[in-house]
């Protein structure tokens, strides 16, 4: 398939998948869609809704107005400012309401260090927790109201020291649990909108591709449904228990991730999420993944996926994504 008729394909399937733009995780409305340039990209997004308005820099008064139960304390101490990443943009991007769970399994280290790019391996590694062993994280998030509309995403990363730190296997994966700055190499990242799928590919070098993510909410489970891109097949379910013991003390946590930009050179990008509800288990009942036969399944399967080391359930948090920058920045500032 030629580049151009990739596009029209992403923008006709986009075009297809329903958006929930509501802060309710629950409701699933068509909507009316415009088509906007981004890098030379068309683009569809919601009509009228946020990222047509104001292309990632809405003022806080129109959060406010348009959903005046959220609590924009902490995004009113932020300061955003005017960034160039392939297209103009604003840094940090703004999650205001949103859910996420993260499971942690070991899987093989010698698969890991194989799927990294040997540049990015002379500055990090997977952390090793027992012989032969490293640990990826799983993670599905719903965005429900953010500067991008609405959308929901699968992340699938490599946990790694952070850049410059000696990798001391477990002792650096707990002082990571101890400072809340956790660091990883991101390997895959499917979404279902265009328009994340864009700005994450061309503004900020990740992994991502455009396909069906279908999230549910009942008394007892939060539920992913992650559809295989070429067939429009189910893959694989990853369907995790409410938890009942969590903290509703707001908790800043930074996930930080190093990786090769469209020029192959080294970046890091980070995101600081305000937990407004979480909690942890290591039962592994609480956890179910169902894996199919479409690709992300094989992929996932090709890592030898163990035990589940953790189970991190936060219904409720909010989010700043801060745009990539050199690592040797990073590396000078330590």
């Amino acid at each position: 398939m030629k580049p151009s008729q990739i596009t029209v394909a992403a923008v006709a399937l986009s075009m297809m998948i329903p958006t929930a733009w509501a802060s309710s995780p629950e409701s699933h409305e068509q909507v009316e869609r415009t088509v906007i340039d981004i890098a030379g990209h068309e683009v569809p997004v919601v009509e009228g809704g946020l990222y047509d308005r104001y292309r990632s820099n809405p003022p806080l008064s129109v959060i406010a107005e348009e959903s005046p139960d959220t609590d924009l304390s902490w995004f009113e101490t932020l300061n955003k400012t005017k960034v160039d990443i392939g297209f103009e943009s604003y840094s940090p991007n703004f999650y205001y309401e949103n859910s996420k769970v993260t499971v942690i399994y070991t899987a093989d280290i010698q698969r890991l260090r194989d799927l990294m790019p040997a540049k990015v391996l002379e500055q990090v590694q997977p952390l090793q927790v027992w012989p032969g062993r490293g640990l990826v994280a799983l993670t599905a998030y719903a965005y429900h109201y953010c500067d991008n509309d609405s959308y929901n995403e699968i992340s699938l990363a490599i946990v790694t020291n952070k850049p410059g730190d000696s990798n001391l296997g477990p002792i650096s994966l707990v002082s990571q649990g101890m400072s809340k700055d956790f660091w990883g190499y991101v390997l895959k990242l499917p979404v279902d909108t265009e328009l994340a799928r864009i700005r994450g590919v061309v503004g900020y070098n990740l992994p991502k591709w455009l396909t069906g993510i279908d999230y549910r909410e009942n008394d007892d489970s939060l539920t992913f449904e992650v559809m295989d891109a070429e067939t429009g097949e189910l893959d694989f379910v990853l369907e995790t228990a409410k938890l009942e013991d969590v903290s509703n003390e707001p908790t800043l946590v930074t996930n930080s991730f190093t990786n090769l930009d469209q020029q192959g050179e080294l970046t890091y990008g980070y995101a600081v999420s305000r937990q407004l509800v979480s909690g942890s288990s290591m039962d592994d009942e609480k956890v179910k993944l169902s894996l199919g036969d479409g690709g992300f399944s094989r992929y996932i399967r090709s890592l030898d996926l163990g035990e589940m080391v953790r189970y991190d359930y936060v219904p409720d948090f909010q989010s700043a994504l801060y745009a990539p920058k050199p690592l040797t920045s990073l590396l000078a500032a330590d």
